[in-house]
C-alpha cells in the first residue's frame, strides 16, 4: 500500500507541490491573530488555587500590580534639594502613568503631627528645592524612623528612594494595556535622566515585568530563529553534501514553521515566552523527518538506483518509522496539557501541530521535490568501510564491555535525580542583561524586594480593624514577620495607629503605642481618612466595611523552598496564636510562583505516565514483536532520567520549565529508538539476518541519519540557550542533554541489549 501511494506521489509531483504550498499559505494567514500575553497570570490556570487567593484578595483591596522607579543619586545622599526636587517632579508625572490610580513617594509620604489639639496631615515634602540644611535634617530624621518608609520607598542608609505607581488595567486589552503604561514609564525615565544627570534612575515592578515577558518573546523569535535557520543549513550542508536536499530541507521546515503558527492564531492559542521556542523545537524536529528520507534517499541513488525508484523504495523503507516518530512525538508534547502552567500546554500544542505539519510535507512536498531537482551523489567506493559500519564492529566486538559499562553509568546518573531541588524565582526567569532583571536586582539590594507576601486579617466584625484586641494581636504578627530572616519590611496599619496616638498626645513618644479603646482607634482612623489627599486613602489597607485589614510583607529574593517556609512558619503562627477570622495562608504572585513548579511536577508526572503508556503500545503494535517493544521502553526512558540526574550533578535546581522537560522530550528521544529498532526488525525479517547481522544493517542504513538529525537537534535545543528568558534556555539545555544521551544509549547500549536478548530468543 505505501509502495502504491509513493507511486502516486511520484505521478502527480507537479500537482502536490503547489497544492501544498498553498494548503501551508492559507493556514498561515492566521498568523495574523496570533496575540502575545503580557501578564504573569498566564502562567496559572483558572482553577489554580493560590491564583484564586490572590484574585479574591485583590477585588477586596486595590491592585498590587506597580511600576516603581528607583532614583539613586551618583554622589551623596537623597536629602539634597536636587534630588528632593526630582522626587517630586517625578511623583507629579507619575500620575499621568496611564491606569494609575496611586502614586507613593518620599515627598507626598502623608506625614502627620500635632498642632495644639490639631491633626495635620501634609506632604513630608514640599518645595523641596528650596530647603536649607534644617529642613533637610528634618525630613532626613522623620523618614529614616517611620516604619512605612524604611526598606520600602527610602533606603535605611538614605543613598536610595522609590516612586511607587499602584496600576490598575481596565483588562480589556492587556496586550495594548500594558506595552502602553511601560512605554510612558521608560519615556519618563530617560526624562528624568536627561534633567538629572546626577541621578541614575532604575525601573521595575509587577507592570515593568509583564511588559518583559513578551518583550522576551519577541526577541527570541527574531533573534533564535533565525540563528537556527542558519545553524541548520550549514550543519546539514556540512553532513548531507547536497544542495538541493539542504534547500528542501529548508523549505519544509519554514513551511511547517508557517503552518504551525498560523494554525496556533486560527485556534486562538495564545503566544508567551515559553509558547514562543516552538518555532525552534519545530524546526529542529522537522529536520528530523527530512534528514531520514533524504539519506535513505542518497543511500538508494549511491547505490544504483533511479531516481523515481528511489524515492519509492525511500518512502517504502521510511514512511512507517517517519509517521510513527511523528506521532510518538507529537504525544510527547500533547502530554504537556497536563501541566498546571497555560503557557507550557500552547507550546505542547502548537509543536505538536508543528510536528504534524512536517510530517505531512516531508511524505508529499520533499518527494515529489526529490522527483523533480536535478540531483548529483557520488558513487560509493568500493570495498571502503562507512564510519558507521566501523561503529558497529566495535559495538559488536564490544557488546558485553559496553552493555555493563553503560548500566553501570546509567545507574550512577540516575542516582543524583534526588540532588535536584525544586526552585522558581520568578525574577530570575529574566536573564541580566534584561533592563528588568537589572533594575530589579538593584533595588532588591539597595532599596526593596519585588517579592511579597499579603495576608488579609479579618477581625470578624464591621469596624473590627479598630478593636484593641485585633490590633494587639496584627502588631503581634507583625513583629513576629520582622522577626524572621526572609522579612526585609512588614508594612502594618498598626503602624499608623501608633503614630496617630502619638500625634493626638502631643507628639509624646511615650504614647507611640496602640489605642487602648475601641471608640478612640475608631476615631482616629475617621479623622485621619478625612484629611488623606485622593489617592492615597487607606483603600489598600482596609476593606470596605473596616473588618479585615492587609498586612503586606516584603521579601528578600528567596528559592521556591524559602517562600513555602515562610509562608508555612507564618499561617502556622496564625492558627497557633490568632483568632479563628484571622487564619489564612497569605497570597501573591511570589506565593503563586512557589507553588506552580511542585504542582506543575505532580500533573506532569500523569501526563508524561500516560504517554509513555500509549508510546509502548504503539511501538509494540507497530513494531509487531511484544519482546522487541519491551526492550524498546528501556532506552526511551533512561535518557530522560540520566539528563536529570547529570542536571542533578551540574546544576541541582528544577524550576518551572524544566518540570515539563520530561514529557517533552519522551516523544522526541523515542524517535531515535524507532528507526533503528525498525531497521534491525528489517533486516531479521526481510534479509534473514541474525542479530549481530541486523546491528550491522541498522548502523549502516540508519546510522548516519541518527547522528545527523541528533547533530540538528542539540543544535537547535542548545540555540534555545541563548535566550534571554531563562525558562527556555534551561529548557533547551536540558532537552539538548537528554537527545544526546538518547543517542549515547541508542548506540552504545541499545545493540548489546538486543544481541544479549536476542541472541537467546529460542
Amino acid at each position: 500500500m505505501i509502495e502504491n501511494y509513493a507511486r502516486w506521489v511520484v505521478r502527480w509531483r507537479w500537482l502536490l507541490i503547489p497544492l501544498c504550498v498553498l494548503a501551508v499559505l492559507l493556514a498561515a494567514v492566521g498568523g495574523q491573530r496570533i496575540r502575545f500575553q503580557s501578564d504573569y497570570r498566564m502562567f496559572f490556570g483558572d482553577d489554580n488555587p493560590q491564583l484564586a487567593a490572590f484574585e479574591a484578595l485583590q477585588n477586596t483591596y486595590t491592585k498590587n500590580d506597580n511600576v516603581l522607579f528607583v532614583l539613586a543619586p551618583r554622589e551623596g545622599e537623597v536629602f539634597t534639594p536636587e534630588v528632593l526636587a526630582a522626587v517630586e517632579a517625578v511623583t507629579a508625572k507619575a500620575w499621568q502613568v496611564p491606569f494609575s490610580i496611586r502614586v507613593d513617594s518620599l515627598t507626598n509620604f502623608q506625614h502627620t503631627h500635632a498642632e495644639g489639639d490639631d491633626l495635620i496631615v501634609e506632604d513630608l515634602v514640599r518645595d523641596g528645592a528650596d530647603y536649607g540644611p534644617e529642613d533637610l535634617a528634618r525630613v532626613r530624621r522623620i523618614a529614616l524612623h517611620e516604619p512605612l518608609l524604611v526598606n520600602r520607598i527610602v533606603s535605611p542608609d538614605g543613598r536610595v528612594t522609590g516612586i511607587n505607581v499602584t496600576i490598575q488595567l481596565p483588562g480589556v486589552d492587556q496586550t495594548r494595556e500594558v506595552p502602553e503604561v511601560a512605554a510612558y514609564a521608560y519615556a519618563l525615565a530617560e526624562e528624568i535622566r536627561a534633567a538629572y544627570p546626577g541621578i541614575d534612575v532604575h525601573l521595575t515592578g509587577m507592570s515593568i515585568m509583564n511588559n518583559a515577558f513578551p518583550a522576551a518573546a519577541k526577541h527570541d523569535m527574531a533573534t533564535l530563529v533565525p540563528l537556527m535557520f542558519a545553524v541548520v543549513i550549514v550543519t546539514l550542508g556540512l553532513l548531507l553534501r547536497a544542495v538541493g536536499g539542504t534547500a528542501v530541507t529548508v523549505l519544509v521546515i519554514a513551511l511547517s514553521i508557517a503552518g504551525a503558527m498560523g494554525l496556533a492564531g486560527w485556534l486562538a492559542i495564545p503566544l508567551s515566552p515559553p509558547a514562543a521556542s516552538a518555532p525552534t523545537i519545530i524546526l529542529t524536529l522537522a529536520v528530523a523527518d527530512c534528514v531520514h528520507l533524504l539519506s535513505t534517499f542518497y543511500y538508494n541513488l549511491r547505490h544504483g538506483m533511479a531516481r523515481r525508484e528511489a524515492v519509492v523504495e525511500t518512502l517504502r523503507v521510511n514512511f512507517g518509522p517517519v509517521f510513527l516518530t511523528s506521532l510518538t512525538t507529537a504525544i510527547g508534547f500533547l502530554s504537556m496539557n497536563a501541566s498546571d502552567a497555560p503557557p507550557f500546554r500552547a507550546l505542547g500544542n502548537i509543536t505538536a501541530i508543528g510536528v504534524t505539519w512536517a510530517f505531512l510535507l516531508s511524505v508529499t512536498l520533499l518527494p515529489a521535490l526529490m522527483a523533480v531537482l536535478p540531483v548529483r551523489v557520488r558513487p560509493r567506493p568500493e570495498g571502503r568501510l562507512h564510519p558507521m559500519e566501523h561503529l558497529a564492529e566495535f559495538v559488536i566486538r564490544r557488546r558485553n564491555a559496553l552493555l555493563w559499562g553503560a548500566g553501570v553509568v546509567i545507574v550512577v546518573l540516575i542516582a543524583f535525580i534526588p540532588r535536584n531541588e525544586l526552585n522558581d524565582e520568578f525574577v530570575k526567569y529574566f536573564d541580566k542583561s534584561v533592563d528588568f532583571r537589572a533594575a530589579t536586582d538593584f533595588t532588591a539590594e539597595h532599596l526593596t524586594g519585588i517579592y511579597y507576601i499579603d495576608f488579609s486579617l479579618a477581625s470578624g466584625e464591621p469596624g473590627g480593624v479598630s478593636e484593641p484586641a485585633f490590633l494587639a494581636k496584627v502588631e503581634e504578627f507583625a513583629n513576629w514577620l520582622r522577626e524572621q530572616p526572609e522579612v526585609m519590611h512588614v508594612y502594618s496599619i498598626t503602624d499608623i495607629m501608633k503614630r496617630l496616638n502619638r500625634n493626638l498626645h502631643g507628639d509624646d513618644d511615650a504614647w507611640y503605642r496602640l489605642p487602648e479603646a475601641r471608640e478612640m482607634a475608631a476615631q482616629y482612623l475617621l479623622l485621619y481618612e478625612m484629611s488623606l489627599p485622593f489617592g492615597l486613602d487607606l483603600n489598600d489597607r482596609l476593606n470596605v466595611d473596616k473588618s479585615a485589614t492587609r498586612l503586606s510583607a516584603t521579601l528578600h529574593n528567596l528559592s521556591t523552598q524559602q517562600v513555602l517556609s515562610i509562608q508555612d512558619r507564618a499561617s502556622r503562627w496564625l492558627e497557633e496564636n490568632a483568632p479563628a477570622s484571622m487564619h489564612t495562608t497569605g497570597s501573591s504572585p511570589t506565593v503563586m510562583f512557589a507553588h506552580i513548579g511542585a504542582r506543575n511536577i505532580r500533573s506532569m508526572l500523569s501526563g508524561t505516565t500516560l504517554a509513555l503508556i500509549l508510546i509502548s503500545i504503539l511501538l509494540i503494535f507497530a513494531l509487531r514483536s511484544t519482546r522487541v517493544g519491551a526492550i524498546s521502553i528501556i532506552p526511551n526512558l533512561v535518557p530522560v532520567a540520566m539528563a536529570f540526574g547529570l542536571w542533578g550533578l551540574l546544576v541541582g535546581e528544577v524550576g518551572l520549565a524544566l518540570s515539563v522537560v520530561g514529557g517533552m522530550t519522551l516523544g522526541i528521544v523515542v524517535d531515535d529508538t524507532i528507526h533503528f529498532l525498525s531497521k534491525y526488525l528489517r533486516a531479521r525479517r526481510e534479509k534473514g539476518l541474525d542479530p549481530e547481522g541486523a546491528v550491522r544493517y541498522a548502523f549502516s542504513t540508519v546510522g548516519t541519519a541518527l547522528w545527523v538529525t541528533t547533530v540538528v537537534l542539540i543544535a537547535g535545543f542548545s540555540v534555545l540557550a541563548f535566550s534571554t528568558f531563562k525558562v527556555n534556555a534551561g529548557m533547551g539545555m536540558l532537552t539538548a542533554i537528554a537527545i544526546a544521551l538518547a543517542l549515547a544509549a541508542d548506540f552504545l547500549f541499545l545493540p548489546p541489549l538486543l544481541m544479549r536478548l536476542e541472541g537467546t530468543k529460542k
